[in-house]
Formats: structure tokens, C-alpha cells, sequence
């Protein structure tokens, strides 16, 4: 990132640079920096998102038109069950599968609004999100067993899917351009039709990828999808404890993971996302962080750790996962009700921090930080 903020920094933190988390020696709750020092921190908790105050910067001229026209920040939160997360844009986008709508923080002009209430675009149990280049909004909704289309407002399009051919949708994915549409199904657990389906954008069934199974290519129980900027579909197979990737056409290319508690395996994963620079991240509700890994599968950090304490960094149930076009990463843990946003720093924020936190002897040692509880 440059010197200057873009939007979300601005908003979010209302400053360039990132405050140095307070680390108080031998307080394990307290870190909010990953890697913790002595390596060098790479990313760092940048803000917790549950209402509208969350994302209104204060100054002289909000205090001043607060103060004549009487207008209050809404400080009630503004989901009840958050289940997915995307982001583009300074808009925020959160599945909410209680109040059975999208709600966005529209970082740039500071207001939190909510879609998917009025017909036809009215949702049942929207539990999957994606977002196109243009950031039109994807929602898959289990009950109604469709795509729901929205342009980056929220107003509603089209639907993509049939009810008759979906059993229970769980997972959407989009590829940058919005020409394929794909719909993870994942069924029952007595069904054989656990599988994707890709559609054109005009809502054409394009083909079907997988049958029940642990072979390559199958799936047992896929629940989420996410499309890398070349193209590559990946989804989160949980019932084989694995991510596997595919081309546009839906061949087979590779899996990874297994299941255990040691780095890099999975023990309950829940969602997944992937950056604009290749990079698979993982929630892992068991585990309470998120896994980060090459496109080769290879782990490279976890962010977060599991926690019975609503803390920054701390996660009882993380489920969704998203990341934008700044590389920043939203984390959406269902038990403690919110989403935290986590922010890549330069390796001069790095620095910085490292050599502002005191020394620890539990800090030494691989970078690459334990999923296990």
C-alpha cells in the first residue's frame, strides 16, 4: 500500500498507519499482529464491524451538524446471524440468515443499509455471497434454492438456478467477469448430488461438476466456492477435510488438506475466499482462525486464534470469509456476532511494530502459527 489511505483505511481507522496493538507481557489474548514478534508481522487487526457506529469517523463538522440537526449514529447491531462476507469498493456486503437480508457498510458514505427485503428480490436464507468485477451481488439462498442478482445497491436483477434442478444451495461463486455463475449444492446428507453447477450469466446451465465421493473431483459435503483472478474455481469439499481447484471448464486440478489439527489440516472449515494475488484462506470453525495458503496449498500463515472472549483476533465460531481488491480480509465469527477486518501491512508497518513490542520467549520459532486450538 501507498502512503495514502484509500477509503476503508480512512473510515475504518481514520489514519494512514496502523496504531501498534497494545501487548501486554504474557497476555496471549491480547495479540492482534500475525506473525507475532520476533518474526515480522505481516498483518494486523485494523477494525471490529458490528453497527453503523463502527464505520463513522468522528470530526469538528459531524459533531457540529450532530449537534443541529439532532441526528444520532446507530449504535444497535445490525446483523443477528452473520453468516458471509464480501467487500469491493469501501462496500462491505454481510449475509444475515435471521433478519433474511444483505447488509452493507458503505464505508465511503458512512450509512449502513440493507436489500434483499422487498419482492422480487425478497430473501429467505441468504447464506452465500459473492461479488463480479462490475460488483454486482451474488446471493445464494438455501430455501428459495437460487441466485438472487443485485447491482452494488442492492437492487435486484435477476435469479440464476432452478429450484428443481438446486437441492440446497450453500455456496456461490463468480468469476471476475460474470460470465460463469457457480452454485456449490450441498445437498442432503442421504442425497448423491453433492456437486457444483455453472451457469452463464444469462442464468444458462453451462455444465456439472461432481458426484458424491472422495475421488478427485468429488465431493462430500461442499459448502463454499471462490473464483482467483486466473480463473481457477476452488471449493471448500468439507466432508473430505480438503479444498480442491478446478479450471473454468471444470476439470480437475488439485486438492489439499486432510483432516487432523496440525497446520495446514482441517478440522470443521466453513469458508473460503481468495485475493487478487492467488492466495486461499480457509475459516475453520473448530480451530477459530482463518488458514492462508499458496495456490499449491502450501500454508503460509493462520490469522487468529480460538478464544472464549470476545477479543480482537479471537474467534469462537468463524464462518465467513472474504477478501477485497486492497487485500484486506473479513472474518465473520457467528458466536460473537461480528465481523473483524484484518489489513495486510507493508514490511515497513512490520517493522514498526516488531520492534515495539517487547520481547517474548513464546513468540520464537515458525511463522507459521498452529491452527489447533
Amino acid at each position: 500500500m501507498g502512503a495514502a489511505c484509500g477509503a476503508i483505511a480512512a473510515a475504518l481507522l481514520a489514519a494512514c498507519t496502523v496504531a501498534p496493538p497494545q501487548i501486554a507481557a504474557g497476555d496471549e489474548d491480547d495479540r492482534t499482529i500475525w506473525p507475532a514478534p520476533p518474526d515480522l508481522p505481516r498483518f494486523a487487526h485494523e477494525a471490529t464491524l458490528r453497527s453503523a457506529a463502527d464505520i463513522f469517523v468522528d470530526s469538528e463538522d459531524a459533531r457540529l451538524e450532530r449537534l443541529m440537526t439532532g441526528r444520532r449514529i446507530a449504535a444497535e447491531a445490525a446483523f443477528d446471524k452473520p453468516t458471509a462476507v464480501a467487500a469491493r469498493g469501501g462496500r462491505i456486503y454481510v449475509t444475515d440468515t435471521v433478519k433474511r437480508y444483505v447488509v452493507v457498510f458503505d464505508v465511503p458514505r458512512r450509512k449502513v443499509f440493507q436489500f434483499g427485503i422487498r419482492a422480487p428480490g425478497r430473501l429467505a436464507k441468504p447464506v452465500a455471497i459473492a461479488l463480479d468485477a462490475k460488483q454486482n451481488v451474488y446471493v445464494a439462498d438455501a430455501t428459495l434454492r437460487r441466485v438472487y442478482v443485485y447491482d452494488t445497491l442492492g437492487l435486484f436483477q435477476r435469479t440464476i438456478g432452478d429450484p428443481a434442478d438446486l437441492e440446497r444451495p450453500t455456496g456461490v461463486a463468480v468469476s471476475p467477469g460474470g460470465d460463469r455463475i457457480y452454485v456449490i449444492d450441498r445437498s442432503t446428507n442421504e442425497s448423491d448430488r453433492h456437486r457444483v453447477l455453472a451457469y452463464a450469466a444469462d442464468g444458462r446451465r453451462l455444465s456439472e461438476i461432481g458426484t458424491r465421493g472422495a475421488g478427485p473431483g468429488q465431493f462430500n459435503v461442499p459448502v463454499q466456492g471462490a473464483v482467483a483472478p486466473d480463473g481457477t474455481l476452488y471449493v471448500l469439499d468439507a466432508g473430505n477435510f480438503r479444498v480442491q481447484a478446478f479450471d473454468r471448464d471444470g476439470l480437475f486440478l488439485r486438492a489439499f488438506g486432510t483432516v487432523g489439527d496440525a497446520p495446514g489440516q482441517f478440522a470443521r472449515p466453513r469458508g473460503i475466499a481468495v485475493g487478487a494475488d492467488g492466495i486461499v484462506y480457509v475459516s475453520d470453525g473448530a480451530f477459530g482462525n482463518v488458514q492462508a495458503f499458496d495456490p499449491a496449498g502450501t500454508l503460509l500463515i493462520a490469522l487468529g486464534a480460538s478464544g472464549k472472549t470476545d477479543r480482537p483476533g479471537r474467534y469462537a465460531l468463524p464462518i465467513g470469509v472474504g477478501v477485497d481488491e486492497t487485500g484486506r480480509i473479513y472474518v465473520v465469527d457467528q458466536y460473537f456476532n461480528k465481523v473483524e477486518v484484518i489489513r495486510r501491512l507493508t514490511e515497513a508497518e512490520g517493522e514498526t511494530l516488531r520492534s515495539r513490542s517487547p520481547p517474548r520467549a513464546s513468540r520464537a520459532g515458525s511463522s507459521k502459527a498452529s491452527p489447533g486450538p
